[in-house]
């Protein structure tokens, strides 16, 4: 007889690190009934064969927050458990071998502490001091972080089915779940095989922990989660005469790390190249496997690795490993509840940094399944970021040769994919590129983000300088501030909620008073239980019975999704009508003499006031006009149907010489909405921000009767705030923001930026960030000092609360 219930709470598939870690996490949660499938043995896919490096340093705050709980709970779990886990505290250091790279690094530092981990910027004497085999030649600087470690990869995923199964859980081995049961958007059960048996079980939940198999699985769940396996290539000494340990060694300049373990040395590397595997399936008795040797492939790696550690040189190879590994589109795992379904959710697709992200990513995803909310920000890594077409097979490849090799590439702003590009193009495309556009990349889109002079190149040259388009950035900014700059926001996502319930549940789901007129535009935010912000959008009533709700390019699915979640017994229609419109935005202060010379339309203040949407004529074709502006001046953004965009650009560009009309990219809306103070979603507002803190609560009605997050706004404004959200700018005009650098108050780091860029008008680096205030007046924190961390120099900052660009919004509205 099988081993297998028949009913589980949750089913969880994959038996690897990450599956381990969330039935650990949910039985310590007290959540009974859960069992976890795996197809052939424990860590039998990438677990056992991982380098085992436990890092607490991510990309943001709360990634970095995951990554210190997975060490935390490493080093205790062997004593819950009795399984060693071989975790050690044996420290990191990254070394820079370019100025640019020790800028990047010194800005993670500077990161680190804002984030409160302990880090100390090392000089190359120093490195040699806690390193002494490395050739420091060429060394410009390092960072160290002395509790950062390694760990056993296949135990430390043991111990945790163990704690998982000392609670109550059914780890259950060689049994491979084959199909699913499915009602609606909910799966019913898993149907399973063990070797010649096979069954059924009834589940409430199921959890993707496929790795490399998660895209299969997803399939089979009915679920999109994009991951290709690529080659991952390292080494194994003999054993070293008197080789003691080490901390790990990161030289991503040369793309490897180094790893002492029992007298050995483990040489692993992310190569700018990589080999994407199992293009046509992953084997089926796949288990415990090794992928063949391909020495050339790793043979430059190597060679600059024996000039690095020169004892390599004599030591002779014991190993050479080439196993697979899950990488997704932007080197960033999945994790949360798939947008496609109500009750399936993932955790997959980790780019080799599985081991030091598992304890955290199952206790996020045991959190989020308990309370059915997210415990805190995760949009780096959820899973609704990824759009439809990123499960593509053919994309899945060629986007992954490149994403391994990043992980150890120069992190620099704006840094743009460049594999399996060109996919989304907007109507506007090749007349953009025909004068000057120099694309980037978001979800998928083909967007202008600058445009290049006759004569310049048209290409990023990247640097965490100024970089090679910061004089057309600020040639871009100052036309929208002084005459009339145009630009392609056709990207932006466009949802239409139409039906007899669309004004009553957008009232619900909104924090905005949606009972409003036809052709009223309406900022408002879609808030959570806890008051924290889902979403940051525009509503534009188009009808008794039609809203048009705008996103974000990234967060269309995302936003979708939360309305569809929400909709309850609401009778409206959602539909994703992105496509059908292009858009043009036409903003500055002589966009209105632009648009009288193509249409015969009034966009007076009288009959076309900010907030308002009329149909209008342009040439020969019909459009729609939206009086909104994220850039703080006078404008429009001009919505046309696809089939009629080309001719309404050229007629805007013919008309636009008589006003010298200039065209303007993406990182000049951002230039510019920095300036005035507009939140940027994902970065100065999320799903954890309350929105009150963000300085928003302007935007939710707070007498409406009945809203998702009414309680928690109203308890904020009895309560008072925790923090909030100031603007900064630099008093000296040459230091550089981008995001995440410290904040610091009367001498004190409080925070971190949560997006910067250069305010070309004020004349200076600006951010954004939350400083904490509990208790304080906002007099009691514009008294205080304050300063930027960039790169471990404190620059003086001013600080506001007010936009420091024409703060009455008067310009918008003339």
């Amino acid at each position: 007889m099988s081993n297998v219930p028949s009913h589980a709470r949750v089913v969880i598939i994959g038996g690897g690190v990450i599956g381990c870690s969330v039935a650990y996490h949910l039985t310590k949660l007290g959540w009974k009934d859960v069992v976890l499938l795996e197809r052939k043995q424990l860590t039998s896919g990438t677990t056992w064969h991982a380098a085992g490096l436990i890092a607490q340093l991510r990309a943001t705050a709360n990634m970095t927050k995951l990554a210190k709980y997975s060490q935390e709970l490493y080093g205790n779990l062997e004593d819950e458990t009795g399984v060693a886990t071989g975790f050690k505290r044996c420290g990191s250091i990254t070394v820079a071998l370019t100025d640019e790279r020790r800028e990047e690094i010194y800005r993670q530092a500077g990161m680190a502490r804002a984030f409160g981990v302990d880090v100390e910027e090392i000089s190359p004497k120093e490195v040699l001091e806690k390193y002494e085999h490395l050739n420091i030649e060429g060394v410009t600087g390092a960072v160290y972080l002395d509790k950062d470690g390694q760990g056993d990869p296949a135990n430390i995923a043991l111990a945790l089915a163990k704690g998982a199964r000392q609670r109550g859980a059914q780890v259950i081995e060689r049994t491979k779940a084959t199909g699913v049961t499915r009602e609606g958007r909910r799966i019913t059960g898993v149907d399973w095989e063990q070797g010649s048996e096979t069954g059924h079980i009834t589940c409430d939940h199921v959890v993707n922990c496929g790795g490399m198999w998660g895209h299969e699985v997803g399939r089979m769940l009915n679920t999109n989660v994009p991951l290709q396996a690529c080659e991952h290539f390292y080494i194994v000494t003999e054993a070293i005469a008197g080789l003691k340990q080490l901390p790990v060694l990161r030289v991503p300049d040369e793309c490897a790390y180094y790893k002492e373990d029992a007298g050995k040395m483990l040489l692993g590397a992310f190569e700018p190249l990589a080999k994407p595997w199992a293009l046509d399936g992953i084997p089926a008795d796949f288990e415990f496997d090794q992928l063949p040797e391909d020495f050339d492939h790793f043979e430059p790696i190597l060679e600059a690795a024996v000039e690095r550690l020169p004892m390599l040189a004599d030591a002779g190879i014991h190993t050479f490993f080439n196993g697979p590994e899950s990488f997704t589109p932007d080197d960033a795992y999945h994790l949360g509840l798939a947008p496609e379904m109500d009750n399936v959710w993932v955790a997959a697709g980790f780019n080799s940094i599985g081991i030091q992200s598992a304890g955290g990513a199952g206790m996020a995803l045991a959190q989020w399944m308990e309370d059915g909310a997210k415990p805190f920000d995760l949009g780096d890594v959820d899973i609704n970021r990824m759009q439809p077409f990123q499960g593509n097979k053919t994309y899945l490849a060629e986007r992954s040769k490149e994403t391994l090799g990043l992980l150890y590439a120069d992190h620099f702003p704006y840094r743009q994919k460049a594999t399996a590009r060109g996919i989304r193009r907007t109507p506007f495309h090749h007349h953009l590129l025909e004068r000057g556009a120099v694309m980037g990349e978001l979800a998928g889109w083909e967007r202008a983000n600058w445009f290049a002079r006759d004569g310049q190149n048209a290409a990023y040259e990247y640097s965490w300088q100024r970089q090679n388009f910061f004089d057309n950035i600020r040639d871009e900014h100052m036309a929208v501030r002084e005459n009339v700059g145009m630009y392609d926001m056709t990207s932006f996502g466009k949802i239409r909620v139409e039906g007899p319930d669309a004004e009553a549940f957008l009232n619900y789901v909104g924090g905005g008073d949606y009972s409003v007129p036809n052709g009223k535009i309406v900022y408002t935010q879609f808030l959570n239980q806890r008051g924290g912000i889902e979403a940051d959008v525009t509503v534009t009533r188009l009808t008794e019975t039609a809203y048009l709700v705008v996103t974000p390019a990234a967060t269309r699915l995302a936003d979708q999704t939360w309305m569809m979640r929400n909709k309850g017994d609401f009778n409206v229609v959602i539909t994703d009508v992105t496509a059908g419109e292009g858009v043009l935005a036409i903003m500055g202060p002589r966009s209105r003499e632009l648009l009288n010379l193509v249409s015969p339309n009034d966009f007076s203040n009288a009959t076309n006031p900010f907030g308002t949407a009329q149909e209008i004529e342009i040439g020969m074709a019909v459009a729609r006009a939206h009086r909104v502006t994220y850039v703080g001046e006078l404008g429009w953004e001009i919505y046309v149907p696809s089939d009629m965009c080309g001719h309404v650009f050229e007629t805007l560009a013919e008309a636009g010489a008589d006003v010298n009309l200039k065209l303007c990219g993406m990182h000049m809306m951002d230039t510019c909405r920095i300036e005035k103070g507009f939140r940027h979603f994902g970065h100065d507002i999320t799903a954890e921000d309350h929105v009150m803190e963000a300085g928003l609560g302007f935007a939710v009605k707070k007498d409406k009767p009945d809203f998702i997050g009414r309680a928690a706004v109203l308890d904020k404004q009895e309560q008072g705030l925790n923090a909030r959200m100031l603007q900064f700018k630099l008093t000296d005009p040459e230091p550089l923001l981008y995001h995440n650098e410290p904040i610091v108050r009367n001498g004190e780091i409080v925070g971190y930026l949560s997006s910067g860029a250069y305010g070309h008008a004020l004349g200076g680096a600006m951010g954004l960030g939350y400083v904490p205030c509990k208790g304080e007046s906002a007099a009691d924190v514009l008294a205080s000092s304050f300063e930027i961390d960039v790169a471990g120099v404190r620059v003086k900052a001013e600080a506001s609360l007010k936009p420091m660009y024409d703060a009455k919004s008067e310009r918008v509205k003339v």
